[in-house]
């Protein structure tokens, strides 16, 4: 396993050094005055393209392991990584043009989420069997159809989830990151090493795209990459459940409350405004901390001022992730604590949003 995650970031950190050399050209397209932009300058947007040929050839490597009778992998078989790759792409294609074009609607790569997602259902089998709660299992068992449904929706979800959040250098990266990890070690403590090594895959072109990152910011991850690690984080929650019985489904619910919730909360307010929810905006919760709370670097060169105050944006959120993942790990079998701990983080992230919009939080974050 450790073999397959260091061939993925290799793969995926000199990937960057190509992209960053020669892929500037197409970053021309993207506005300057577009509402999500933080930064000054020409900076490519296609790092999900070396995120998802890293894990695909990682993929590939461990495949060609089992073939050759490695008795360390664990059956990775060449058809699933075809499945994999294959249900990745309508999602991974749509936002890597947007990317490249700025000019593909909302609802056409909300159309291609869910294309992947009906891939994913179809290829993998994919269903979510229970919702861990005893007095709604039986009758949620006798449908299953409601399962397969519950399944599509998360997987066509998450990945507009992570692009939502992918507004700083590092912010996506390490969620996507740190998730990826939380799910192996889970997966390994149900001996499930094949999950374990799709992640790991996945984990190794991650860090490797993350270098480049943050906190340099010398390449973002655009659409495509946000997309690409909502689909393979979503697939994977929901075989980890599937899979294995102990595992409750509110584990990867906690998990990723933070981008999940982001997504929810800011469709709420939009539709409190009377705003489609799929008009970009510049008031989710990363975007007031850069403004209100990110103390303003004093520097005479806008361009580094600027990319300091985008670095120091991203360990706030660095909160959210260890709120989550924290207890997600340690009670990864209770749903009842699952539970408790995702209404808590509901309420925390209400609480500081709303402190943030009121002005009462700068006194004492911003130190």
């Amino acid at each position: 396993m450790i073999v397959l995650f260091l061939t993925s970031f290799f793969l995926a950190l000199v990937g960057c050094v190509l992209l960053i050399r020669y892929a500037r050209r197409h970053a021309r397209h993207y506005g300057a005055a577009m509402p999500q932009r933080f930064h000054i300058g020409h900076v490519p947007r296609v790092g999900g393209v070396a995120i998802f040929v890293a894990t695909g050839l990682g993929w590939l490597v461990a495949a060609l392991q089992t073939v050759l009778g490695n008795p360390l992998n664990s059956a990775v078989q060449p058809a699933q990584v075809g499945a994999w790759l294959l249900l990745s792409l309508p999602a991974l294609l749509g936002g890597g043009y947007e990317d490249l074009t700025q000019r593909v609607a909302v609802r056409y790569r909300l159309v291609l989420t869910l294309l992947t997602a009906a891939l994913a259902c179809t290829l993998l089998g994919l269903t979510v069997p229970r919702l861990g709660l005893v007095w709604i299992d039986g009758w949620w068992a006798a449908y299953p159809w409601l399962g397969v449904i519950l399944a599509v929706l998360a997987i066509t979800g998450l990945p507009h989830a992570f692009n939502i959040i992918d507004g700083y250098n590092g912010l996506a990266a390490s969620v996507a990151l740190v998730v990826g990890l939380a799910l192996i070690h889970v997966a390994l403590q149900n001996g499930d090493r094949s999950l374990a090594l799709w992640l790991a895959c996945m984990c190794g072109a991650t860090l490797g795209f993350l270098v480049w990152n943050y906190p340099l910011g010398l390449i973002f991850a655009g659409d495509g990459g946000a997309y690409f690690w909502g689909v393979v984080i979503a697939v994977a929650s929901i075989a980890l459940v599937q899979r294995n019985p102990d595992v409750s489904p509110w584990f990867p619910v906690l998990l990723l409350i933070y981008p999940v919730w982001e997504t929810v909360f800011s469709i709420y307010r939009k539709a409190a405004r009377g705003v489609s929810p799929g008009v970009a905006d510049a008031l989710h919760i990363h975007q007031l901390i850069c403004r209100r709370i990110v103390r303003t670097v004093f520097d005479d060169d806008e361009t580094h001022k600027m990319l300091m105050r985008n670095n120091r944006t991203t360990p706030y959120l660095w909160g959210f992730i260890v709120l989550t993942t924290v207890p997600a790990v340690l009670f990864w079998r209770y749903s009842a604590v699952l539970i408790a701990f995702s209404l808590l983080f509901v309420v925390s992230y209400v609480y500081a949003y709303l402190s943030i919009v009121r002005f009462k939080a700068q006194r004492w974050v911003g130190r």
